[in-house]
């Protein structure tokens, strides 16, 4: 677990930058690389056709496997004009089988209105690991957990959700799963359920609306230990009346915080916008980037993750990364640190960026990550600056 600053910054060619960090020393990748689209970018990211931007992209994609850990995962943003050579391209470098989503990211709710054919609102996050086995993504956030998804309260004050004990996926079974078939005892007037007949209780086998057998979510121990987490009522199915079983789902279990799968859709109203980027960026620097990715984008990312994760952002931009990572250490108390690099890139002339009096795209990365350490916290370092490597 580091002491140091949570942000460091390297400005040079991020080649030569990676082939100097030791192998295996960074948990988490994310990159939002040059899109290839020739859009007037703080910086020039056209490129002469696919084959040029992948003979760009591939020895990076290399080297920043070789300095991801073996349990850790790259988060890589991308548009539609290089999505699909990308994905070969992952392929290629970390293997198939490391492929864990290709998200959705709704940037724009209102489409892009310019030009011609379709409002575009979205771009993608490819997600893969370093080693499936290993990896300690996961995949789910606390964020989307909302008081509506448990609609009943208990006596206590305590919300909670009924789902059914029985496994309604018929491939569990009485064949393939015998010992998960068997009878409870349940009161429907007090809702009491037990294991072992008892005053006033009814026979409850596990079945599915059809009447068909089932079986049980639970195993007999797991049911005496947890008495109190189930509860029993009248239900109407396709045979009539029964009663059926039901697990209380609190909504702050005594396992710890309670959190929900991530979908492969992520809205823009749930991580931020294009305009929600330009305006935080705004805030601190200025109108200087036109297309920053929002920190509520890379705090997800984040989320997915241990809370004293290293992070590598070697197409660094505007600094995000390194900003949403002072702000989720601000918010949970976590030991996160972030490098972030970028090259010295001529700004565009007469760009905003250059209109402001930012001479190259690292100018910008370096003074966005300097003001984040003296409004948000986390402290910041600069390594020395690196020459492009050769060849």
């Amino acid at each position: 677990m580091s002491t140091g600053p949570c942000n460091t910054f390297a400005e040079g060619d991020n080649l030569s930058v990676l082939a100097e960090l030791a192998p295996a020393s960074y948990d988490l990748i994310y990159i939002d690389p040059p899109y290839n689209t020739g859009s007037a970018f703080a910086y020039r990211d056209q490129f002469a056709g696919h084959q040029a931007w992948t003979d760009m992209m591939r020895p990076r994609l290399e080297e920043g496997r070789r300095v991801l850990a073996d349990t850790g995962a790259v988060f890589v943003s991308i548009d539609d004009h290089e999505a699909a050579h990308l994905r070969l391209l992952m392929d290629e470098v970390y293997g198939e089988r490391a492929f864990l989503a290709q998200v959705v990211v709704n940037l724009n709710a209102k489409g892009r209105q310019l030009g011609s054919g379709f409002a575009t609102s979205h771009e993608y996050l490819l997600v893969y690991a370093k080693d499936p086995r290993a990896c300690v993504l996961d995949a789910s956030s606390a964020d989307l957990v909302v008081e509506a998804d448990f609609p009943l309260v208990a006596d206590d004050g305590r919300r909670y959700r009924r789902l059914p004990l029985r496994n309604t996926n018929k491939k569990f079974n009485p064949l393939s799963a015998p010992t998960l078939h068997f009878a409870i005892w349940g009161d429907p007037d007090t809702g009491e359920v037990r294991t072992a007949p008892f005053p006033g209780a009814v026979e409850i086998k596990p079945v599915f609306g059809d009447g068909s057998p089932a079986v049980w979510r639970w195993s007999r121990p797991r049911i005496d230990e947890r008495p109190d987490d189930l509860v029993c009522r009248w239900v109407r199915g396709a045979t009539g009346s029964r009663v059926d079983v039901f697990q209380r789902d609190w909504r702050h279990p005594a396992a710890g915080a309670r959190r929900k799968k991530l979908r492969t859709i992520w809205l823009a109203e749930e991580i931020g916008s294009t305009d929600t980027a330009v305006a935080e960026l705004k805030e601190i620097l200025g109108h200087v980037f036109e297309s920053p990715k929002p920190t509520g984008l890379v705090r997800r990312i984040l989320d997915t993750m241990p809370p004293d994760v290293r992070v590598l952002d070697y197409f660094a931009g505007s600094g995000t990364t390194g900003h949403a990572v002072a702000l989720a250490n601000a918010a949970d108390g976590g030991r996160r640190t972030c490098l972030s690099v970028n090259s010295a890139e001529p700004v565009r002339p007469g760009s905003n960026a250059d209109l402001a009096g930012y001479r190259t795209v690292a100018d910008i990365t370096r003074a966005r990550l300097r003001a984040v350490a003296e409004r948000v916290g986390g402290g910041y370092a600069e390594l020395p600056a690196r020459a492009p490597a050769a060849g």
